[in-house]
């Protein structure tokens, strides 16, 4: 999907465009006036630059794109043209290069250039304690270091810091040693508890997909409206991301996981107390009774059903712009009345109703039968009440412009797909390197997606071997 989203990400900015009360909010034509100026900046040598040089969020401008706005044609008036833009920016970029517009100590240009962000002062060039009374005694801050990595893996998966014997042991390694300890390390790391046991680190990133409220959940430590177990949703998360199991699993799984907390193993069981889903209707993560309890609820149309899934596991939000790919050549109809077919709602819309439409046949809040697939479930939703057209809502629906008969289908193509694998790594990422991708890190973070399945065999405890040894791990 990588070809699909990158111009997805330009044609935000363009929708800026047309929507905006002023030119000078976002221009498709911005990210090239940077790259004109800063041939040498990493994201040029491919591809523009993206509209977050400028953007924090488009359109909000980040301290960067607030100094060429504060300079751009004063008193001029708005909307500004494309050719007054393109004409003024170049200039304006010329004369802030020196600047430091984000207040963190280097220039503008000096952060372009080394593929930081000059609007944001948490990012800067790490290359700055090389030498002199800002050298580092005890890492090499101006390359990968082993012993760094070996002590970060020690803290980030096994959940304590190396002995002093034990970080003196590994430098007095030969290179070939120390990459083999540093997988032994990792090796031990991945059975802790800490990382792959109940509230560990694996357990954590399930959190903002689950959404956990105690007070519906069923089960041990049951809540005084015990609706779902959300402990089975940790359980098969953990399980995916475990071992030599294949994550894709987490939207493809016919089975449900539990997990003994006296040993602390996880086993598969084909049906599960608390569980309702008919097993061939059954989507892993996707078809959880505490997932449609929470998100479907008593609704018909489940739109919030269908985001919740294509934000948690896909990484992108309809509600951000992100992701707005609408089949082509089909018609949004309005099933239940809701006002979408208006021009500010059909823009997100033609996107989310037809990802909604194969969550529509599997029950919310329904006693006993939440979560249940029923071909009749939208029979039994009133016209009157819910709208006159809401019994006529398809099974079938679109991912990624593509169409899909039913969930099964959905969640097969969505966890085959790039944007999975995106997001997958991204999380990892995100926990072990602290932070979102650089722009400067772009093609180590590519290279790690890209070979999540077909080089990793999309198991995350290969993927992390190979993120261990990337620059944006390993250096100081």
């Amino acid at each position: 999907m990588r070809s699909a989203l990158r111009p997805m990400i330009a044609w935000t900015c363009v929708g800026l465009i047309l929507g905006a009360t002023s030119l000078t909010e976002a221009l498709p034509t911005g990210p090239s006036l940077v790259c004109d100026a800063f041939p040498d900046a990493p994201e040029c040598m491919a591809n523009p630059t993206q509209c977050s040089t400028c953007h924090s969020m488009p359109p909000v401008r980040n301290a960067f794109g607030i100094d060429i706005e504060n300079r751009l044609l004063p008193g001029t008036e708005r909307p500004l043209s494309i050719d007054a833009f393109n004409t003024a920016v170049p200039q304006i970029l010329r004369d802030i290069a020196d600047l430091d517009s984000d207040g963190d100590g280097f220039d503008n240009q000096m952060e372009i250039e080394d593929g930081t962000s000059p609007g944001d002062a948490g990012e800067f060039p790490m290359n700055s304690g090389c030498s002199g009374e800002h050298s580092n005694p005890m890492f090499d801050v101006c390359g990968y270091d082993p012993a760094y990595v070996y002590k970060r893996i020690s803290l980030d998966v096994c959940g304590y810091s190396p002995t002093f014997q034990e970080m003196e042991a590994l430098r007095s390694l030969f290179p070939d040693a120390q990459d083999e300890a540093i997988q032994n390390r990792l090796t031990d790391c991945f059975q802790t508890s800490f990382w792959r046991g109940r509230d560990g680190v694996i357990w954590r990133l399930a959190h903002p997909k689950v959404r956990p409220i105690a007070a519906i959940k069923s089960g041990q430590n049951a809540g005084p409206v015990p609706l779902g177990d959300y402990d089975d949703d940790y359980a098969l998360f953990v399980y995916t991301q475990t071992g030599d199991r294949d994550a894709r699993l987490v939207l493809t799984a016919d089975f449900y996981v539990t997990l003994d907390d006296q040993t602390g193993e996880f086993s598969i069981t084909r049906n599960a107390l608390d569980q309702s889903t008919q097993q061939d209707r059954r989507a892993g993560m996707l078809t959880t009774r505490y997932f449609f309890v929470v998100n479907t609820m008593f609704t018909a149309v489940p739109r919030t059903t269908a985001a919740q899934a294509y934000r948690s596991y896909l990484g992108l939000d309809i509600a951000k712009s992100e992701g707005l790919i609408a089949p082509i050549g089909r018609e949004l109809i309005d099933y239940d009345d809701k006002g979408i077919t208006a021009p500010e709602c059909a823009v997100c819309h033609t996107t989310l109703d037809p990802l909604t439409y194969p969550f529509s046949r599997y029950h919310g809040i329904s006693g006993l039968g939440s979560g249940r697939y029923d071909a009749g479930r939208m029979d039994a939703f009133n016209p009157a009440i819910e709208g006159a057209q809401v019994r006529d809502v398809p099974e079938a629906g679109f991912l990624f412009g593509e169409p899909v008969a039913n969930l099964n289908e959905w969640a097969q193509l969505a966890a085959n797909s790039d944007a999975f694998a995106q997001a997958t790594v991204k999380s990892y990422w995100v926990h072990l390197v602290g932070r979102p991708p650089l722009s400067v890190e772009s093609a180590e973070y590519e290279a790690l997606w890209r070979d999540f399945g077909p080089v990793h065999e999309f198991q995350v405890e290969k993927m992390i071997r190979a993120l261990v040894k990337t620059e944006a791990y390993g250096v100081p």
